[in-house]
């Protein structure tokens, strides 16, 4: 089943079943108004979504539209939280490799996460608005989960069975004012704007084989002013699966229907060859190219993202179709 909500002038938008193949559409009224309202009651709301679903697939729908990504709000357009981890330790090791600086042990057994603001997520195809190029713009592609109600104390197996639904990620950093924000010993904030997400969430059954173990086994395709710049693997390398992430945040507290969870920067490793290393998937986030320049080159050479350009992240399943749509925005200042 795939899920999305489009814009109605309101801040939680308009349910709509989409399509598997992200053609047409059909708004869900009459069964749920709101993708909040189908995460608060999943076990009675989505076989009724399931059975639209199949009408529209089976093109008996009397009233489906065309689909346009365009009209999208975020699938969930504010949730009750949002927690990214940091799951693919490839990422974090290239990083502080170039910072000369040590991975601490502990970051291979407990998942690194912040949790940033769930009050204004941007949609696909929405404009990432940014005061000043100078703060660093970048892009970081990921996955993400939305759970059900997930009770404290579960085991990451446990976990597993609270996902509701998947997402495709655009997770915008701005890299020139974390280290600041570091310092301070408290974490992201400023550094961390609005996130987008991609047209439609997913139902698991979807993606077919291609999750297994809590990991999303297809690439993540990523296209920086219509140039490809990383085709990642997003299962083999997730250091921790989707249900370690929730168990983490579970360890604690309850997780509540609607929370948001991401792997962080889908990340892989390099490949050595005669002595050399080479990274032929590319990269899902800038501030990681400039970390593997600074490593073979002392410095990076890449710039961060300028008012104009383009990111495209996309993810297409083992049939080639388009899984979640794109995510296809522009940089843009704040007028």
């Amino acid at each position: 089943m795939k899920l999305a909500t489009y814009k109605d002038g309101s801040r939680d938008g308009q349910l709509v079943v989409v399509s598997r193949d992200l053609s047409t559409a059909h708004y869900a009224t009459g069964i749920a108004a709101r993708m909040q309202q189908v995460l608060d009651d999943w076990s009675f709301i989505s076989p009724q979504l399931q059975d639209l679903y199949d009408t529209l697939n089976n093109g008996k729908s009397r009233h489906a539209f065309p689909f346009d990504p365009r009209q999208c709000m975020a699938p969930l357009p504010r949730a009750y939280q949002w927690a990214d981890g940091s799951a693919f330790i490839n990422h974090v090791e290239l990083v502080r490799q170039a910072r000369n600086a040590e991975v601490p042990q502990t970051f291979y057994t407990d998942p690194l996460m912040y949790q940033g603001g769930s009050d204004d997520f941007v949609g696909p195809c929405d404009d990432v608005v940014v005061p000043s190029e100078d703060f660093g713009i970048d892009f970081e592609a990921e996955v993400a989960v939305i759970t059900g109600d997930v009770a404290m104390g579960v085991s990451p197996e446990q976990a597993l069975d609270g996902i509701r639904l998947l997402m495709l990620v655009n997770d915008v950093s701005l890299r020139n004012l974390i280290p600041a924000e570091l310092a301070k010993g408290f974490g992201f904030f400023q550094s961390k704007p609005a996130t987008a997400f991609g047209p439609v969430a997913v139902t698991l059954d979807e993606v077919g084989d291609a999750w297994s173990k809590g990991r999303l086994n297809l690439t993540v395709q990523s296209s920086w002013n219509g140039r490809k710049v990383g085709m990642c693997e997003a299962g083999p390398e997730m250091t921790f699966h989707f249900g370690q992430l929730i168990a983490h945040i579970a360890k604690t507290r309850n997780v509540r229907a609607g929370s948001v969870i991401g792997s962080g920067t889908v990340s892989n490793k390099g490949v050595e060859t005669n002595g050399k290393t080479d990274w032929p998937k590319g990269y899902s986030c800038i501030a990681e190219k400039r970390a593997i320049e600074t490593i073979l080159d002392g410095k990076p050479s890449t710039e961060f993202m300028k008012f104009g350009d383009t990111i495209r992240i996309e993810v297409k399943g083992k049939d080639g179709q388009t899984v979640f749509g794109a995510i296809d925005q522009k940089i843009a200042p704040l007028k």
